[in-house]
């Protein structure tokens, strides 16, 4: 049974920071660390103390961890970035906030005392004889410790600790890898040795002006020594203790929300019933109106957990090929439900969020394609465009008119004509966009479209089939990543003031078009009027547009089962990276690296030196032995990875790549490691530094082919959009979700049916039927077929529970028989 571990944390804003430049303000930006390794960084939001980010991530973690670390940094364009505070959260603290963490917490002030990382690997040993009393310590080596010089790099040396005495290994200079292989011992009394005493173990950097830096401790009972006569393992540097100090708020606060989700994920064929009533439920509904496992989940599903419960079964339903089926289903029923045509998918129903976590599932490389052109000029040009008299600042835009001051009209004038500009361009790519729109997209608008039209076919309703379409393609696909394209992947930044304004007035026109113009004039932002004839123009076209996206085969159109991790030669990611040169002469590190042009498929790792050019060199992604980062003090580069493959020998080669920023190295290393997930060949150990000069630059071992130093992270990926799909674990969160609701759907279906509550129902369902006979006979089939249908999910559900509990049992015992294994 395999254990599968996700975080996910969304950092929303901060407020009140402290201002860290001479101009009264800061530029900030937020680090995050898991257990001291980055794993994401945001966006710089420049000149602003109440700074918001909106930035969202999923992280995979199958080993565990121990604590996540938020930074606020300070980003300075000269010297060193300033740290602003930190907030940290231990892993138990997250799980216990059952619903998760949403909340304003206040900065800390950092300790360097506390930001300690890795692990020492130490035997330990009581001697316990007539003529005396000692303790023996074995100190092998460590890995991971802070950095604690210049150089990236620490000095460390060892000390062990108990009571009065105290001895301490040798200093290895320049590494965080260190190793001592070194006996330390203690004399000791014999009254000093008691259960209750315990011995401490230190690292530390020394340093050869200053106090010697802290680098971790490790606390260990004497009474484990009296169990286990010899003690040998790795065990985690822990930080001093220093109680957290959020300086009364002084440094600003960061709303956060995370949630931890632990998950046992059991083997395929215990999720197949589940998965079977889930497929029934789209394929074969007896009546519209009946109760299936679809309708109860969403009965007890909470507002907050809708828009995960819709991403996971979109997955579900992508993988078993039936995507279409389930969104109709779901459409249908939300269809058939309102009355007022104006009220339509206007609330955030199991239906909405489903389409609209579908569209960005199939539609991301789609929305890249058309918006990315026109997106990187708004940014690029920088113009300001301001409509609304209020906010208009003359001294913020260039001079327009050369007979004078710019006046308000002329600001007013130019920004109208730069905005129908921008939105043509976006309109023009949006219309002229049919054949790129995925044909599984299209058939599941056409069949919007078809539904609607059957319940609204009066001809005042004539546009409410377009508007069903417009309101999720317009208003929830390209709007949003118009008005935040960092949020969509479009940008790797957020934009400026002047851009963000500019984004938020062409996000609102496009809404305006998507509402097919017919909330026009009826607003308070009466000076959007100048664009009213743009948009009013493009209704047409956007008509047409629709026509054409929904003039669709569906016969044609196969939904393929996505169980695969990634379906043969699809390019997964592609882009600019610097790579190292081949192992040689040494180099200056700026004629190292050279630009090239990657691919990234389910086979292949390919590079050459431009997208055009026709010689590629690639690496086999079944030969791919690891993917890991690479020390900074490597080649003196930030964020630079190492693929390691083998070749048909079993000889390894590395291949270095420099990434532009932070979160470009965690995509890609995300990425390869998605790809190479289920090679066979996967080494448990790297080194994170280069062999130069004869050693390796993190552990200082002169072979090149010694032993990796630091164990390598190859399950540890960051959630995306793109990623493959997985059913088991993607059944498992919908089993959760049924699990929490079971007494629910229990006492709702099988515990207070009775012939009144029939009666009520059928009345509610069919106003103007009599209570006849026929009508109660039919309220007693409608009931017992809600009655087998609830019994039959609710059956699955515990048979998965007993599976579970019989899992975690045999675990227990499996671990229990370890222990008393000699």
């Amino acid at each position: 049974m395999a254990k599968n571990t996700s975080l996910y944390f969304r950092i929303v804003e901060g407020r009140n920071l402290p201002a860290k430049d001479v101009n009264g303000t800061s530029d900030p930006y937020c680090i995050v660390k898991v257990d001291n390794e980055v794993v994401a960084r945001t966006a710089t939001v420049w000149k602003n103390l109440n700074p918001f980010w909106g930035e969202e991530y999923t992280l995979h973690l199958p080993m565990g961890f121990h604590t996540l670390s938020f930074y606020v940094m300070d980003e300075d364009t000269i010297g060193h970035d300033d740290v602003i505070g930190k907030i940290s959260l231990s892993k138990e603290a997250i799980a216990a906030q059952s619903k998760g963490l949403d909340n304003w917490l206040n900065l800390t002030r950092v300790d360097p005392d506390e930001e300690v990382q890795g692990e020492i690997h130490l035997a330990l040993e009581l001697l316990r004889d007539s003529q005396r009393t000692g303790l023996r310590c074995h100190v092998i080596e460590a890995r991971d410790l802070a950095p604690r010089d210049i150089s990236g790099t620490s000095d460390p040396f060892a000390r062990v600790l108990f009571n009065n005495h105290s001895a301490e290994t040798s200093i290895i200079k320049k590494t965080r890898f260190p190793h001592w292989g070194e006996q330390l011992e203690l004399e000791l009394d014999a009254e000093e040795v008691t259960e209750g005493a315990s011995l401490t173990l230190e690292v530390w950097d020394w340093d050869m002006v200053g106090k010697n830096d802290f680098l971790g401790k490790v606390e260990i009972p004497l009474a484990c020594l009296y169990k286990t006569p010899l003690l040998q393992g790795w065990f985690r540097l822990l930080p001093l203790g220093n109680t957290e100090d959020d300086a009364g708020g002084k440094l600003g606060a960061l709303r956060l929300k995370v949630r931890l989700v632990e998950d046992r994920i059991l083997p395929s064929m215990y999720y197949q019933p589940l998965i079977d009533l889930l497929v029934e439920s789209v394929i074969s509904p007896a009546e519209v109106e009946d109760t299936t496992p679809l309708t109860m989940l969403e009965e007890v599903t909470t507002v907050e957990s809708r828009q995960d419960v819709a991403m996971t079964l979109v997955k579900i339903y992508l993988g078993q090929g039936l995507v279409v089926p389930f969104l109709d289903y779901l459409n249908t029923r939300e269809v058939n439900h309102t009355s007022d045509p104006n009220t339509l998918f206007r609330s955030n129903s199991l239906a909405s969020k489903a389409m609209e976590q579908f569209m960005k599932a199939v539609g991301m490389l789609y929305l890249h394609e058309v918006l990315k052109p026109i997106v990187n000029r708004i940014f690029e040009e920088k113009k300001y465009i301001e409509l609304d008299p209020c906010k208009i600042e003359l001294n913020r835009t260039r001079r327009i008119s050369f007979k004078g001051a710019v006046s308000e009209a002329e600001v007013r004038d130019s920004s109208v004509e730069l905005l129908q500009g921008y939105l043509a361009g976006i309109m023009e790519s949006i219309v002229g966009s049919v054949a790129q729109c995925p044909p599984v997209m299209r058939v599941a608008f056409k069949q919007l479209h078809k539904r609607v039209e059957e319940q609204f076919p009066e001809p005042e309703n004539e546009d409410v089939k377009y508007l069903a379409i417009s309101g999720f393609f317009f208003l929830r696909f390209f709007a949003p990543a118009i008005l935040t394209p960092k949020l969509f992947h479009l940008r790797d930044h957020h934009a400026d003031t002047r851009t963000s304004r500019t984004l938020l007035l062409l996000a609102k026109a496009v809404q305006s078009v998507g509402n097919l113009g017919l909330q026009l004039g009826h607003g308070k932002e009466q000076w959007m009027a100048p664009l009213h004839p743009v948009i009013l123009r493009s209704v047409a076209s956007v008509k047409d547009f629709l026509d054409k996206l929904i003039d669709i085969d569906h016969d044609n159109v196969s939904e393929v089962p996505q169980r695969a991790v990634f379906l043969p030669s699809v390019t997964v990611k592609e882009g600019y990276l610097h790579k190292r040169k081949a192992e040689g002469p040494q180099l200056l590190t700026r004629f190292a690296f050279k630009k090239r042009y990657f691919w990234l498929s389910s086979e292949t790792l390919s590079y050459a030196k431009t997208p055009d050019w026709q010689v590629r060199s690639s690496i086999p992604i079944q030969r791919v032995c690891a993917v890991e980062r690479v020390d900074e003090n490597a080649f003196q580069q930030q964020h630079v990875m190492q693929v390691i493959s083998q070749d048909g020998e079993g000889q390894l080669h590395t291949m270095y790549i420099q990434c532009k920023n932070v979160n470009e190295l965690n995509q890609w290393l995300s990425a390869i490691r998605k790809a190479s997930i289920y090679n066979e060949r996967m080494l448990p150990s790297f080194h994170p530094g280069a062999h130069r000069g004869g050693k390796w630059t993190c552990c200082l071992q002169s072979d090149r082919a010694a032993l990796g130093c630091s164990r390598t992270h190859s399950a540890v990926t960051l959630g995306d959009w793109s990623d493959p799909l997985d059913p088991d674990a993607e059944t498992q969160t919908i089993y959760k979700q049924l699990l929490q609701g079971r007494d629910k759907l229990r006492a709702q279906y099988l515990e207070s049916v009775d012939a009144e509550t029939a009666m009520e129902e059928e009345k509610r369902l069919s106003p103007s039927a009599d209570a006849d006979a026929d009508g109660v006979e039919r309220s007693r089939q409608f009931h017992e077929r809600r009655q087998a249908a609830a019994a039959r999910l609710l059956d699955v559900v515990m048979d998965l529970e007993r599976a579970h509990l019989a899992f975690q049992r045999r675990e227990r015992e499996e671990a229990g028989n370890h222990i008393l294994t000699p």
